[in-house]
């Protein structure tokens, strides 16, 4: 379990792929601090560390191939950042709010808002897959706790304050970024049970 507060970034080094799955390996800084079997959330996705290479500062996670279809990691190519979060742990203060690295769908980015500081970004997603959002709510894009500010039934927008602009792969998005999209937990118990007792949602 995790909280989507990004830790630090890594860098995709090499891709493998094996049959149906893909083998990633990653460099981070604190690769050298991992365990074999350990859970990590890369861009929102948790996917278990398989080796280590501690001199080199790298680390295997492999994705099978449910996990390709549900997220963007089909596109990840040697360089590309990627924000990562080790698991939560109980005795600490939980600053974000649930993520499982459990990704829903994905979603395009089609608007990017400099906004006297900040950055208000918007996002498309598929809202027959069951997914909502609601204003002031949570969710988590690419591993990252954020408030929704604006919802529709297929779109969102979040603010991005300048730390988690620079901290993240936020200052990378542009119109057209895939992204993953994990939406919050609670909401989505509630749609089903709406949807088991036949409640039609507004």
């Amino acid at each position: 379990m995790f909280t989507g507060i990004v830790e630090t970034t890594g860098k995709v080094v090499n891709v493998k792929k094996d049959k149906g799955n893909i083998h990633f390996t990653v460099g981070a800084a604190f690769a050298k601090d991992l365990k074999i079997d350990q859970s990590m959330c890369h861009d929102g996705v948790c996917l278990t560390v398989v080796k280590i290479f501690p001199d080199k500062k790298q680390y295997v996670v492999t994705a099978v191939d449910e996990t390709l279809k549900k997220t963007n990691l089909g596109t990840w190519k040697p360089g590309y950042e990627i924000n990562l979060e080790r698991s939560m742990k109980m005795e600490g203060r939980i600053d974000g709010h649930i993520v499982q690295g459990h990704v829903d769908q994905t979603a395009k980015c089609i608007n990017v808002e400099e906004t006297n500081g900040s950055w208000l970004f918007t996002f498309k997603y598929d809202p027959k897959k069951g997914n909502i959002t609601v204003e002031k709510g949570s969710v988590s894009i690419n591993g990252v706790s954020l408030t929704v500010v604006d919802s529709t039934d297929k779109t969102f927008s979040v603010a991005i304050i300048p730390f988690t602009y620079e901290v993240t792969n936020f200052h990378s998005f542009k119109k057209g970024t895939i992204v993953n999209i994990e939406f919050d937990i609670i909401g989505k118990y509630v749609a089903k049970l709406l949807d088991l007792y036949g409640i039609k949602k507004r």
